[in-house]
């Protein structure tokens, strides 16, 4: 780890993070071919953590001024700086988990409580919801997402952590492209051959309920947690499925459009053709790129280069910043923190 930086200077730049790999049963080495991230070699990566600030697991910077500081130590000695007004997690952690997710298999049928539900049952956590970008979907991928209409918490408890339980859940044909809101008591899984940029509450909650009968990496069945998941399930919910984004051409060089304004964070999708101005909000956002390069600009600051893959957190001090497309067109997702309700 570097040195503490000057105390007298505030953090005001963009930060580029470091990305934490996460061997899973049902991964591969998707991501190398859809975003080209450099893996570890001989080992099923399927999620990729580019943002956290947790106990088990805590981004760090890489570059600048505060090159190898964890996001850890940047709530603790640079918070106001950092978040401005946006709240933080029910843990006083940063309020937001940014993953790559890549499924070779799919993921088990969970379900994430909400607020209330995570306190009722103890857990330190906060609720969990979730947004999903689709980044790639091999031919006849599905999604499971939501009970079908009519489930009630009778059919459902009667299914529960069998295999009879998929057939209570509503599928859907995914493309790359696409987003999806999977807002807490949602019961859903990930398909065989998806590939998505998942964004969500700084949370890892999850109550899973059925496994495909399969080993976990250790040789030994996954735990599932059918109780408390059968509490966390809101049957109220009416899932609205993917939903193909419509971008609009904007005042500048470029096209977006906002997928998501929920409770928790804000969520946009932006294609740059050249420069695009960014206001400062007070609060932090995360930008991170899916397809192209390119870089960003501050006033008297050097310019910051982005490619494919990578993700940067610009804190609420930065103030206003410019985004600037290289070698043609680029596509980011923008997350912004939600302010202290």
């Amino acid at each position: 780890m570097s040195d503490d930086p000057n105390p007298e200077e505030t953090l005001s730049e963009p930060l580029h993070l470091s990305r934490i790999c996460v061997e899973k049963v049902w991964g591969g080495r998707a991501l190398e071919r859809v975003l080209g991230l450099e893996l570890p070699p001989d080992r099923p990566i399927g999620e990729t953590w580019e943002l956290v600030d947790r106990d088990d697991h805590n981004s760090t910077v890489v570059g600048g001024r505060f090159e190898g500081q964890s996001l850890r130590w940047l709530m603790a000695n640079e918070r106001e700086a950092l978040l401005g007004d946006a709240a933080t997690s029910e843990a006083d952690q940063f309020p937001l988990l940014v993953k790559f997710i890549s499924a070779e298999a799919p993921l088990s049928v969970q379900v994430h409580p909400d607020e209330k539900m995570a306190k009722k049952l103890g857990k330190g956590d906060a609720g969990k919801c979730e947004a999903w970008y689709v980044l790639d979907a091999e031919p006849g991928s599905l999604l499971y997402l939501g009970l079908r209409p009519n489930v009630d918490a009778t059919d459902f408890a009667a299914a529960a952590d069998s295999a009879d339980v998929v057939d209570l859940l509503q599928t859907w044909n995914v493309q790359p492209g696409q987003f999806i809101w999977v807002p807490a008591g949602t019961v859903h899984a990930i398909g065989a051959g998806i590939t998505l940029l998942e964004v969500q509450q700084n949370s890892d909650v999850t109550f899973r309920v059925f496994d495909w009968g399969r080993l976990g990496l250790d040789g030994k069945p996954r735990k599932t947690h059918v109780d408390q998941a059968l509490l966390a399930v809101n049957y109220d919910l009416d899932t609205a499925g993917p939903v193909d984004p419509e971008l609009h051409v904007l005042d500048d060089d470029s096209r977006g459009v906002e997928l998501l304004d929920c409770e928790f964070f804000r969520m946009g999708l932006l294609e740059v053709c050249g420069h695009v101005r960014r206001k400062g909000l007070g609060r932090p956002v995360v930008l991170v790129c899916v397809a192209g390069r390119g870089r960003i600009l501050r006033h008297g600051a050097d310019a910051q280069e982005f490619g494919r893959g990578d993700t940067w957190l610009v804190p609420a001090a930065a103030g206003d910043w410019t985004i600037e497309s290289k070698g043609g067109e680029c596509r980011l997702v923008l997350v912004e923190a939600k302010a202290k309700r």
